[in-house]
């Protein structure tokens, strides 16, 4: 049956992992035949807040896509406004991305008025560095909703803690393929001016101080071997970055590490992937991530720490290796991959069938 859709988050010209995620799940529900629309944000974070440099990309809106900008996250008066146009609209369902407990007030306020069937979908309920306040934030959001898919087993327990009568289920991040088809190691290398020969550990996405960088820079150091091999870190500094760059001096490495500290636009992440031998992930925190989805969908190995849904999504010596959070245990999995150079592609492609849009969208529905 065709269904009314709307979308609630980050959209285009937002920039970032959410709006992707929308973008990318508003074509799939519109592929089978739904009637969807996109509705973000006028102001999505106000700039004291922002720790980047720019909240919007560069590129073009899709073409094929019906995207609205609306919400004000900071004025109560545009959420009472939103609310009633969204009640006007009668949507059989709206679907509403949650990922940080800034949000709810306003999009529990608009929830609550729309008077209309409402998913939360659940990135992450709590902040992964935890603010006064958070639970009471995100518990008037959950408030405002009928049901829930969370995107990990960890988020679903939030869940449940905090809406414990309110039906909720998992469905895992599928992968992000929005970034093109893989290119060969070599062109890849080639076009980010980077020796093939070298082996090279990849550290993707925006920094912060909860995905354990400093771990990785501390194993990465303690490495008995380091020769061929380079720690590639891509994505921009949304924490102290002058830390790291010290960290990295101190530890004697910094020749080692190749820093790319700008925001990765869609168009290169392709490169970066491509050329990797390894991704790794050594979050301190986690509920899940759409780097591992990358990494599915250009079919390569991980290294993930075992915390929040991490290792849930690699499994150990399937796809990689999910290790104790600690930089002793990096390293110790960094040196077996680079003694052993394993071959994992078989188990990746055997696990990424788990992470199809289709199966999120039956889950919405």
């Amino acid at each position: 049956m065709v269904q009314k859709i709307i979308i609630i988050g980050p959209a285009h010209p937002y920039r970032g992992g959410i709006a992707a995620f929308n973008e990318r799940l508003a074509h799939e529900l519109s592929a089978e035949g739904h009637l969807v629309e996109l509705v973000t944000f006028t102001l999505q974070y106000p700039s004291f807040l922002f720790p980047g440099k720019t909240q919007f990309s560069e590129g073009p809106a899709p073409a094929d896509l019906q995207i609205d900008r609306k919400i004000n996250s900071m004025n109560p008066f545009n959420w009472i406004k939103v609310g009633h146009h969204l009640k006007k609209k009668k949507a059989d369902l709206i679907i509403i991305a949650f990922w940080l407990p800034y949000m709810a007030p306003a999009l529990g306020t608009i929830a609550r008025i729309s008077r209309t069937p409402v998913v939360g979908l659940v990135h992450n309920l709590i902040s992964h560095e935890h603010k006064p306040g958070d639970r009471l934030l995100a518990k008037y959001f959950c408030g405002s909703v009928d049901r829930f898919v969370a995107l990990s087993e960890s988020v679903l327990n939030d869940i449940r803690r905090l809406a414990p009568n309110k039906p909720a289920s998992f469905s895992p991040h599928p992968l992000y393929d929005n970034f093109g088809e893989a290119v060969g190691r070599e062109e890849a290398c080639r076009h980010l001016g980077l020796n093939p020969e070298d082996r090279i550990l990849l550290s993707f996405g925006l920094i912060r101080d909860y995905k354990g960088l400093d771990w990785l820079l501390e194993a990465f150091a303690a490495l008995k071997e380091r020769s061929g091999v380079k720690l590639a870190v891509a994505g921009e500094f949304y924490a102290d970055g002058e830390k790291y760059h010290r960290l990295a001096k101190n530890l004697g490495i910094d020749e080692e590490v190749i820093w790319r500290t700008e925001f990765v636009p869609d168009s290169e992440v392709k490169y970066y992937f491509c050329a990797a031998d390894l991704i790794v992930q050594p979050y301190k925190t986690a509920t899940q991530s759409g780097v591992t989805q990358i990494a599915y969908h250009f079919e390569k190995p991980m290294l993930v720490t075992r915390v929040g849904g991490l290792p849930e999504i690699v499994p150990d010596g399937k796809v990689g290796y999910a290790v104790d959070p600690s930089p002793a245990a990096i390293t110790a999995a960094l040196e077996k991959f680079l003694k052993d150079s394993p071959d994992f592609s078989e188990g990746i492609r055997d696990e990424k069938r788990k992470y199809s849009w289709k199966k999120m969208a039956e889950a919405l529905i």
